[in-house]
């Protein structure tokens, strides 16, 4: 299904479809996309201004192992270096935004070794909105996890060169430029002592393809953004996806006064 132009509608809309992608996502990849003894779940305590990211946590230390050594726990669905995305970019320096307090993020279930992280139009509304986002993404990198953003809205002058320009000048200062056309980002960040980033640049109507999400620096799995969508899109009620798809949002008094 194509993406929609959220753009249309209050971000409130969007707010409560992020929401209910993130269940659904979570639900998918619990469902036999993840190995046993990873679990992903909808976090509540990963960051401020938008809490519900999606956290994928293993219930036993991960960040070392290698195939061989995760070996029975893989299910035939984790794959090595295996990501089919448009653009990849490599950087062996170290992340050098000087962070006062590093924070390690931890869940009852086990260490969190990767996030997926929808971005809503809070998100970079302001500076001080960018600025928090930027330190939340690079403080996981720093920490080691492995970080998917998914940002279905296009620039602003906070990120007149998208999101993943702002995040990888942290990393790397090298230039980006959006294909023709393309405005919006899907990113995949792998956090090894080499980071890697895979890109898939997108516009309003193109389909998402699954992207990589890293367990470990040799591990990835799949992750189901399209048929995610499109059932979080079946299941919004009909005014709401009517809203979406025209810029037009009902109108409480000419339904009243129809009535």
């Amino acid at each position: 299904m194509p993406i929609h132009d959220w753009t249309r509608v209050p971000s409130g809309l969007f707010h409560h479809f992020h929401q209910s992608w993130s269940v659904r996502m979570a639900d998918a990849l619990n469902a036999g996309c993840l190995p046993r003894g990873v679990a992903a779940l909808v976090e509540q305590r990963a960051g401020i201004k938008e809490p519900d990211v999606l956290a994928v946590q293993a219930q036993r230390r991960m960040h070392n192992m290698t195939i061989d050594k995760f070996g029975d726990s893989l299910g035939g669905v984790a794959t090595a270096h295996s990501t089919g995305t448009q653009m990849v970019r490599r950087s062996a320096k170290e992340i050098y935004a000087a962070r006062s307090n590093r924070t390690v993020v931890r869940h009852h279930l086990g260490r969190i070794v990767a996030i997926i992280e929808i971005i809503s139009p809070g998100d970079k509304d302001s500076r001080s909105a960018i600025s928090d986002l930027l330190k939340k993404t690079i403080d996981f990198l720093r920490a080691g996890v492995h970080v998917l953003i998914v940002d279905l809205f296009p620039t602003t002058p906070r990120d007149p060169y998208g999101l993943h320009k702002v995040i990888w000048d942290e990393i790397e200062e090298e230039e980006f430029q959006f294909p023709a056309g393309k405005d919006r980002l899907l990113v995949s960040y792998e956090a090894g002592r080499e980071r890697v980033v895979y890109i898939e640049p997108l516009a309003v109507g193109d389909s998402m393809p699954d992207m990589p999400l890293f367990l470990t620096t040799d591990l990835n799995v799949k992750v189901p953004l399209e048929t995610t969508y499109q059932a979080t899109w079946n299941a919004l009620p009909e005014e709401m996806r009517t809203a979406v798809e025209t810029g037009e949002l009902p109108d409480p008094d000419l339904e009243e006064a129809a009535s």
